[in-house]
């Protein structure tokens, strides 16, 4: 207390040492100058299609193929080494060992443990990273320019003579285990594997996330057969964009690479999807919130109709100023961040809007989804809600294209579905193609409630009387 009184004391001091005042008016205020009135903003230029940068492609005696793209001035270079062996390729008994094999590769190659791996690509300026997807395995690093065949003969070390360590499959089971878990915790996750295995049955996409108990069932020897059976040449593909030497990445790809054997030809299982019209409700006793998912099976982008599935979605409910987004979100307040997007895989693909609404409106907030759906399958929308759309589709399509692993992405893309470049020069176009009884036609064609999954997570006690009378609303059962 003693500092308080000092400052009080000190106050009072300052105050009676000064000079008296004259007794204070009220100063005069002038007014603020009226703000000028807001300018229109200037309208957007057109539209203009992506011109993909130059590359240089070649494919080694194995099978392996190569991309080299040379882009920007920062002199940083990008590498993905795309091998087709995902989850899709495992056993029904093997769930999760690409998982582990990944995981596995980032512990050293036979010639440069763990700690000596990260520890040389960090002096070569970068990164490296080590992901497994349910098509592919894909293997991403950055380097300094000048690094760049390096780099090169390195990632090529990490794939073909991984190192594969049995003393830390222990310890990564473990990791997977705790991620595994704490995946198979959230509603989402949950909503999202009951809404797969329904479009997907047996087939690996619709597989749930592996159990403690099939994990720890994973063998190293499993593991190993996954590697010998499923990774090769023939199912390889190194990317490189950014700024480098080509002669000398190239050369330096095809003295690493050209000894990794041919191993088997490129295959997906092609997924035949169901359309499944039902509803799935999961307990989650006391939830505040449920977590919706509604959608069915669509076309995949080697589609011709895809673009505009894509555009029709964009505007449904996979944009912030979507129509969904703006109803449940904006002017009924049921959730904050509802969503709607094109889940795709070779050959197969779905669409679904997905959103976790208060429990109390959960029913209200499906028969709001459906009602915009309906909406947009009765009327066009108008020129100027579509053109909104487009830009925004356009923009995120050239964002996507402005950095070295955008470029890569896109680049694989294509390969992956069996794409011509012109899926990306002609892109752009395309989006802004789409006319607004398109958009309606699409919609008719594709999002089609009567057909729908519905899952819903929630407190069951809360939300079933809700889901029973909005089915019992529907003209068309669900």
């Amino acid at each position: 207390m003693k500092p308080l009184h000092f400052g009080l004391l000190c106050v009072a001091l300052a105050t009676a040492a000064a000079p008296p005042t004259l007794a204070q008016t009220k100063p005069k205020t002038t007014p603020a100058p009226a703000a000028p009135p807001r300018e229109t903003p200037p309208a957007g230029g057109t539209p203009r299609d992506f011109a993909l940068p130059a590359k240089e492609e070649f494919t080694l005696p194995n099978g392996l193929k190569a991309k080299l793209v040379s882009y920007g001035q920062v002199p940083k270079t990008t590498m993905m080494v795309a091998i087709q062996a995902g989850n899709v390729h495992e056993a029904a008994t093997e769930v999760g060992v690409a998982d582990l094999l990944g995981k596995l590769m980032s512990e050293g190659t036979a010639t440069l443990p763990g700690a000596q791996l990260a520890d040389k690509v960090a002096r070569l300026g970068g990164s490296l990273n080590i992901s497994v997807g349910q098509d592919q395995t894909q293997v991403y690093a950055s380097c300094l320019s000048e690094f760049a065949p390096e780099l090169a003969a390195l990632l090529a070390d990490v794939v073909q003579h991984p190192a594969l360590p049995e003393s830390e499959l222990a310890r990564i089971k473990a990791d997977f285990k705790r991620q595994m878990n704490l995946a198979r915790a959230q509603p989402g996750t949950q909503a999202r594997q009951k809404f797969t295995q329904a479009l997907y049955g047996s087939h690996p996409y619709g597989r749930p996330i592996p159990t403690d108990a099939e994990i720890d069932a994973l063998t190293m020897a499993q593991v190993k057969a996954f590697y010998q059976t499923q990774y090769g040449a023939q199912r390889t593909s190194v990317y490189v964009a950014g700024k480098f030497d080509n002669g000398a990445v190239r050369e330096a790809i095809t003295r690493a690479w050209s000894p990794m054997p041919q191993g088997p030809a490129p295959r997906i299982e092609v997924a035949k999807s169901q359309t499944r019209p039902d509803v799935t409700t999961l307990d989650r006793p006391g939830a505040p919130q449920s977590t919706i998912v509604i959608g069915l099976p669509v076309v995949d982008p080697s589609h011709p109709d895809y673009m505009r599935v894509r555009v029709m979605n964009s505007l449904l409910g996979g944009s912030f100023g979507s129509r969904i987004t703006r109803n449940i979100r904006e002017d009924k307040g049921y959730t904050y961040s509802p969503y709607s997007f094109l889940e795709t895989h070779y050959r197969t693909g779905n669409w679904s809007q997905n959103a976790d609404v208060t429990t109390q409106e959960t029913g209200n907030s499906l028969k709001e989804i459906v009602y915009e759906i309906e909406r947009l399958q009765k009327t066009p929308p108008t020129a100027e809600e579509l053109k909104g759309i487009q830009n925004y589709e356009s923009g995120l399509f050239v964002l996507r294209n402005s950095t070295p692993a955008g470029i890569i992405g896109q680049l694989n893309t294509l390969d992956l579905h069996g794409l011509p470049d012109s899926y990306l020069t002609e892109q752009v176009k395309n989006i802004n193609a789409v006319t607004p009884q398109q958009v309606s036609e699409t919609a008719r064609k594709y999002v089609r409630p009567e057909a729908m999954t519905i899952v819903v997570v929630g407190d069951r006690k809360i939300i079933d009387p809700q889901i029973k009378k909005f089915q019992a609303s529907r003209k068309k059962p669900l």
